[in-house]
């Protein structure tokens, strides 16, 4: 109980019991049935990859605003290029497009010593913009042949009823979780974030770290939009957008601090099933959509509060 009250995701996970709490006395009949846990279970997947990348970025005490645009460049790129490169090709470079974008972003904070809101704001403009330009306004879906292929499937299927998705978010968040917890470069990661002048006299290359992260956020965002599109293989030139807000949210109600230095990659998961949840079940129940609005503004200064609180009980500086 000691190390679970220390942990950084302890906010979300009674974030999390408390709601299921209220939904199964509003709505129990109507939260609780297969159909509406299997597509709460696969929204929050998706949006948890890209909260994910979002909190490593934050832990290193930066931010970024173009995931969402990320997103929807990759799931673009990965359905647009499929009829000259295939599947397999088109998925690689779609996640070469991702990583680029993230690389390029990662030089312009570090070696620019630019604000990462404004580098990463102009980023997503730009692929959002490179959206537009690239299709004209409007993107093919995917052919018959195309969504029979067995990576498609692998991507986007479903095993036991259950949605690839959450299996792959299983996999690759405990990866994730043993690279932050369990090597050197998860130490200089939250160290980097958590006090840069000290980690730097101890011999860790902040800006490598810091670059890194960007890519690996960029990364899950694209991949998260590759697992919409091989699930749902229509779309347009809007996905992804408002995104980044959502994944925001979700990493700060997850634990993740914004001064850097402290979050993890379940309170990240847990954040995004918060998020996900409450959007699905006010729609629902019939709420007007500005009630979702309203509810993350309240729950994100909420989790702020809290988050800084608890960092301030347990010794850690905000």
């Amino acid at each position: 109980m000691k190390h679970l009250v220390r942990s950084q995701g302890i906010g979300a996970v009674i974030g999390v019991a408390v709601m299921l709490a209220v939904f199964t006395l509003l709505d129990f009949s109507g939260w609780w049935t297969v159909q509406t846990v299997s597509n709460v279970t696969q929204f929050a997947s998706i949006l948890a990859f890209v909260t994910m990348g979002e909190a490593l970025v934050i832990m290193t005490k930066e931010i970024d605003l173009s995931v969402g645009s990320v997103y929807g460049l990759a799931g673009v790129s990965f359905i647009t290029l499929e009829p000259p490169l295939g599947v397999s090709g088109s998925l690689l470079v779609a996640l070469l497009i991702a990583a680029l974008a993230g690389l390029v972003q990662g030089v312009a904070v570090v070696k620019g010593q630019l604000p990462s809101m404004i580098v990463t704001l102009g980023g997503l403009f730009t692929a959002r913009g490179i959206i537009y330009v690239w299709t004209g306004g409007s993107v093919h879906n995917f052919s018959p042949d195309a969504r029979a292929h067995p990576l498609t499937r692998l991507l986007g299927g479903e095993l036991f009823g259950i949605e690839a998705a959450t299996f792959w978010l299983i996999a690759i968040a405990a990866l994730l979780g043993l690279l932050l917890w369990a090597t050197p470069f998860g130490n200089r990661l939250l160290a980097t974030g958590g006090g840069r002048e000290s980690a730097e006299s101890r011999g860790v290359r902040t800006e490598r770290v810091k670059i890194v992260t960007f890519v690996l956020c960029s990364l899950l965002a694209g991949f998260a939009g590759i697992l919409t599109l091989c699930n749902q293989p229509q779309t347009h030139v809007t996905l992804g957008e408002n995104m980044e807000l959502e994944a925001i949210s979700a990493a700060v109600i997850g634990g993740c601090l914004l001064t850097g230095g402290r979050g993890s990659i379940l309170g990240a998961i847990l954040g995004a099933l918060i998020v996900v949840s409450f959007r699905y079940e006010l729609i629902a129940l019939g709420a007007p959509s500005s009630w979702y609005i309203t509810f993350v503004g309240v729950v994100l200064v909420a989790a702020v509060i809290f988050n800084q609180s608890l960092a301030r009980r347990l010794g850690h500086s905000v």
